[in-house]
């Protein structure tokens, strides 16, 4: 494994009005801990919720909330590394390839 992959889950408290029906962007994040963690089990890796109108400290977080709202991303956003991975409802098999080619185990 490369490095410990940081996984950032950015949405919002309100359900994006394109995503009526799908998880909240907190549920997203823990169903993502969850299932990241059955599949390369006791490999270290951090799944964090960023609320994208909450005030950021970090650059780097604030870059990705800002852009997310300017450009009218679906949300959640998924982000690895500071790479979008998918917005809306993510799909476990594209997050799952990010975590192969960083160098994580399946099971």
């Amino acid at each position: 494994m490369e490095k410990e992959a940081k996984i950032f889950v950015y949405g919002s408290t309100n359900i994006c009005a394109s995503c009526v029906g799908a998880p909240s962007s907190k549920e997203t994040e823990e169903w993502l801990r969850a299932a990241i963690g059955r599949k390369f089990p006791d490999q270290p890796f951090q799944v964090e919720y960023v609320d994208i109108f909450a005030p950021q400290e970090e650059t780097e977080l604030k870059k990705i909330a800002d852009m997310i709202v300017e450009e009218d991303y679906m949300y959640p956003v998924i982000v690895i590394d500071g790479e979008v991975i998918a917005e809306g409802n993510p799909r476990l098999k594209d997050i799952y390839a990010m975590m192969k080619d960083r160098g994580y185990q399946a099971v």
